[in-house]
């Protein structure tokens, strides 16, 4: 449900520094009724799909679903 594009060259730079020093910073997920929604950190996790990575850090936190509401506003 993005609503915009990822900056080609800051995913470019996000990947050149996940290849050279790692993630420096998890992305935040929400997690309402067993369904998770990622909120921040588009642009980490366009760089690590890219670089085929199976796998991302992320801070979890659970929510109701008028906490997602209140994020997709």
């Amino acid at each position: 449900m993005r609503t915009r594009e990822n900056d080609p060259v800051k995913v470019k730079d996000l990947m050149e520094s996940i290849k050279e020093i790692g993630l420096q910073e998890p992305i935040d997920v929400l997690e309402v009724e067993g369904v998770y929604y990622g909120f921040s950190g588009c642009h980490r996790f366009e760089a690590h799909q890219r670089l085929g990575l199976p796998t991302i850090r992320c801070k979890v936190r659970r929510g109701t679903k008028e906490t997602l509401r209140h994020h997709l506003q």
